[in-house]
């Protein structure tokens, strides 16, 4: 069943969107803080591998029901209850510090728990935007939605280091709790599109059936299936700087939370240019060989992190801004590829089964980085890693049927 958006149900959507971003930079700050808090506690790559493990592992398991259950049920409910479950959890860890029970171990736990909520979250968020937004602008929001999400990026690290100079960390938890209010307000007044059919409340599906037919339809679009292989991979050989950068940062260069701070706002500011850039233009026609580059561009660049000389945090800021701004180039086009290649009620599950095969990689990624950074280095683990991550995406694209979807204009009927 397929949902008419309008300028109706487009409006509704920046509304809650508005709301959503709010939410963001509560989540960007406090993230921050608690990933500087766990490094400056620990001062373990290790350490920082099994927390990235206990976020993706449940991630993965419960991102194959997520999926399913954004199709066959009412999304708005779904993000209300899974967001308000987020809230609650961040309450739960602020009575822990101020308690003085907290342990760094404990994170294991609260990630793993705002993992679950946010394999229900995800896909049911990602499946509403072709409902709500007409397919002549999808292109374009999915561009701002990352240049905006860039934006608040670029803020969240530095009013994260502000907070942990002038706060305490279970202070700046209710930074979290308050942007979750103001995202509570447009969801509850906005109303999205149900695409359920009539009576499919009453006749669920088994789950196996249902995730079966979801990858049925994934299979029937030629490249997708690959495309979403590639993801995975991509996602793996990305694992070792998205878990050791603290470490590197912090560790190898003897670098402040300002330092790191300013690295990871460098990384949002070049992805808030490429936003700027890829939400100016109204329709990509060629998109497979534009995300191809980009990724290229984006390897070579942490590759170069190998290299960087001790201390030298002003070119780790480069490099970091660099790969920022190619991260909107493959992140927009390639949600616009998924949104366009089929059918309203069935993107859910196209979305959790993206969800799980990319995710799974990630805990695997994460085992691996921790104990080979301690055994061969950081810094060639990182060009190994980016070398391999540049090895894939010139191959597929190269080798497999993947630049069919460049053909796809239209939204696949159920």
């Amino acid at each position: 069943m397929e949902a008419t958006a309008d300028r109706s149900s487009f409006k509704s959507y920046l509304f809650f969107w508005s709301g959503q971003l709010v939410s963001i930079m509560g989540s960007s700050i406090v993230s921050f803080c608690l990933t500087w808090w766990f490094t400056e506690t620990t001062q373990s790559a290790i350490a920082l591998s099994i927390r990235s493990i206990s976020f993706f592992v449940p991630l993965v398991l419960a991102s194959l029901i997520g999926g399913v259950v954004a199709d066959k049920f009412d999304r708005k409910k779904i993000i209300l209850i899974f967001d308000s479950l987020q809230a609650f959890s961040t309450f739960v860890l602020y009575l822990f510090f101020i308690y003085n029970i907290m342990e760094y171990w404990m994170l294991y736990f609260f990630g793993a728990f705002r993992a679950v909520c946010q394999a229900f979250h995800m896909p049911a968020q990602s499946a509403i935007i072709p409902t709500m937004v007409p397919k002549d602008k999808l292109s374009r929001i999915n561009s701002i939605n990352f240049l905006l999400t860039g934006f608040i990026h670029i803020v969240g690290p530095v009013i994260g280091g502000t907070v942990m100079v002038f706060l305490t960390i279970e202070q700046a938890l209710w930074i979290d709790i308050f942007s979750y209010l103001f995202a509570l307000i447009p969801l509850i007044l906005i109303k999205i599109p149900s695409i359920i059919k009539e009576g499919e409340h009453h006749k669920p599906g088994p789950f196996l059936k249902e995730f079966r037919l979801g990858f049925k339809s994934l299979i029937s679009v030629p490249g997708l299936l690959v495309l979403i292989i590639e993801a995975m991979l991509c996602n793996f050989f990305m694992q070792p700087i998205g878990t050791l950068l603290p470490y590197y940062v912090k560790v190898l260069h003897n670098g402040t939370v300002v330092n790191y701070a300013i690295i990871s706002t460098s990384f949002n500011i070049g992805m808030l240019i490429g936003g700027i850039i890829t939400s100016v233009k109204k329709k990509w026609k060629h998109k497979l060989p534009i995300i191809t580059l980009a990724i290229f561009i984006h390897g070579v660049v942490y590759a170069l992190f190998s290299f960087v000389p001790y201390g030298f945090f002003s070119l780790m800021m480069l490099y970091s801004a660099i790969r920022g701004f190619t991260m909107p180039f493959i992140n927009s086009l390639y949600f616009t590829i998924l949104q366009t290649s089929v059918s309203h009620d069935k993107l859910g599950r196209i979305v959790s089964i993206d969800n799980t095969l990319s995710f799974v990689s990630m805990p695997i990624g994460s085992i691996l980085a921790g104990p080979l950074a301690e055994f061969y280095g950081v810094g060639p683990l990182f060009f190994v890693s980016a070398s391999l991550y540049i090895t894939t995406t010139v191959t597929f694209y190269l080798f497999t049927n993947i630049r069919q979807l460049d053909s796809i204009e239209t939204v696949s009927e159920s």
